[in-house]
């Protein structure tokens, strides 16, 4: 196994950025984990926070950790904004299967995170059905830009950013309701600790997934939103996703 920083340019971003890749043994091609960070971390934080080098150890899977700073993975149209959706999407799983040993294609592709992470990565997948099949969620905020959630009025970022983004776009309840007719299966799953703030949000992400029709894993564990928990969970993602990923 080996861990690699990479820097690399973002075509997205006009900008350098980073990332961490943890990376098996062998020749491949390996199904590839993008594990996406919340919102006070950054690419480094799966590996300074979690054993995720050790839950991975023995398993024929490439983790890939890019930086989202503080986007929640969207397409930021203000003037001074970014497009994080793109660079994930574009730039990362681009840089990612031109450099190594990753099999393309959406069946050996899952994202997953934490937080603003979680939210990322059931969002991006609903957007982008043809790129990943499996999403997974710990402690998501997925009721963000969800008109039965308001965001915080302590947080002038989190509010500036929700009144400009486009909801009908990024809203993750809305996005379900889409991703119901269509052909493409996602494999989703998501858990949430029963003290966690963000507890309401999954709850009522679960129920509207149940009224879809839409086939999902929904999990509830004692904790709270902190990394001894998402330490412990990962690892369930992490079977969860060599499970259903196409080798």
């Amino acid at each position: 196994m080996a861990l690699c920083d990479v820097h690399f340019f973002a075509e997205s971003l006009d900008k350098q950025t980073a990332m961490n890749v943890i990376l098996p043994e062998g020749d491949g091609p390996f199904p590839v984990l993008y594990l996406l960070h919340g919102l006070s971390d950054d690419y480094t934080i799966w590996l300074r926070r979690t054993s995720i080098e050790r839950h991975v150890k023995d398993m024929p899977l490439i983790i890939v950790m890019p930086d989202g700073h503080r986007s929640w993975y969207c397409n930021d149209p203000r003037p001074e904004g970014l497009a994080y959706e793109d660079h994930i999407v574009r730039d990362v799983v681009g840089f990612v299967e031109r450099t190594f040993p990753a099999a393309a294609g959406r069946g050996p592709r899952a994202i997953a995170g934490l937080s603003m992470g979680g939210y990322g990565a059931m969002m991006l997948a609903m957007r982008h059905p043809e790129t990943f099949s499996v999403a997974c969620s710990h402690s998501g905020a997925l009721g963000f830009l969800c008109s039965r959630f308001e965001p915080p009025e302590d947080r002038p970022d989190i509010l500036g950013l929700a009144a400009t983004l486009p909801h009908n776009n990024y809203d993750c309840f809305l996005l379900a309701e889409r991703l119901a007719g269509r052909p493409e299966q996602l494999s989703l799953r998501m858990d949430c600790g029963t003290e966690d703030f963000l507890i309401e949000h999954n709850r009522l992400f679960h129920e509207h997934l149940q009224r879809l029709g839409i086939e999902h894993v929904y999990r509830e564990y004692p904790g709270e939103h902190e990394w001894s928990y998402w330490d412990e969970h990962i690892v369930d993602t992490l079977q969860f996703v060599a499970e259903r990923l196409e080798r």
